[in-house]
């Protein structure tokens, strides 16, 4: 009678051993296809809001909305509110890589959590652009020369619109300081270039710009988009302007340089 021979221990050790190299090799990669879906997914949520966000301006004349300046929460004008009724799908207020509120999380301010809860219960991970609001004297802040009130405007490109952010909106300016650390975000009244200054999609974010167009947006770029009618594209943040890489914090200077 034949004997049947099992697997020696050597043998099952080169095994586990193999699998284990196999796994060290595959699951990086798996990590980057798994981001670069949710990239797409990122995207293609933006075009749903471009779409939106043309439609409401089509009935308005080409104005946008009203707006809300400051933190309140509880505004009627701000777009949570305003464009609640244009959408059923809750999931597309927020990111694939950022779709739990930071309540959920731990509650620390990283690039992967999303802003809310709101005292409605709203909650999302993309934020407006808060100088595109046809905003009035009253309510601009002392500064009302620098909205974008409609889509009638050019370089229509380069204007955001509507994007990756840690809060419902952000207030940009050319002088905004870089987040000195991945989770340093926040930016209240200064500096709230850093909301939108997230590592979420390999050094960039996506943004949607009123021409309704979508594209990937390199985190040093940012300070080379026209956010508001006066923004300096040429600002100290920029090649134009003379930064370099040793004036950018560390976590970021190995970024592309705009």
């Amino acid at each position: 009678m034949r004997k049947h021979r099992g697997f020696t221990l050597i043998e099952l050790l080169v095994v586990i051993a193999v699998i284990a190299v196999l796994m060290a090799i595959l699951m990086p990669a798996l990590n980057r296809v798994r981001k670069q879906a949710k990239a797409v997914g990122c995207r293609s949520s933006l075009h749903q809001w471009t779409l939106i966000w043309s439609m409401y301006t089509a009935d308005n004349n080409g104005r946008f909305i009203q707006g809300q300046g400051g933190e309140n929460q509880t505004g009627q004008n701000q777009w949570v509110t305003v464009m609640r009724a244009q959408y059923q799908n809750l999931k597309m207020r927020t990111c694939p890589m950022a779709y739990k509120p930071r309540t959920e999380v731990g509650g620390g301010p990283t690039p992967f959590v999303a802003w809310g809860l709101l005292n409605d219960g709203s909650y999302g991970s993309y934020g407006l652009n808060e100088w595109v609001c046809d905003r009035g004297s009253s309510s601009a802040g002392g500064e009302v020369e620098n909205y974008w009130k409609t889509i009638y405007v050019k370089p229509a490109n380069r204007i955001p619109a509507f994007m990756d952010c840690y809060w419902y909106d952000v207030w940009s300016h050319d002088i905004d300081r870089p987040p000195q650390n991945v989770n340093d975000v926040v930016g209240t009244g200064t500096d709230e270039m850093k909301r939108v200054c997230l590592d979420r999609h390999n050094a960039a974010i996506n943004c949607a710009f009123i021409d309704w167009s979508i594209r990937k947006v390199g985190l040093k770029e940012l300070w080379t988009l026209k956010w508001h009618r006066n923004f300096n594209t040429t600002g100290p943040w920029t090649i134009a302007g003379g930064a370099t890489a040793e004036r950018w914090p560390e976590w970021m200077r190995q970024f592309k340089a705009y």
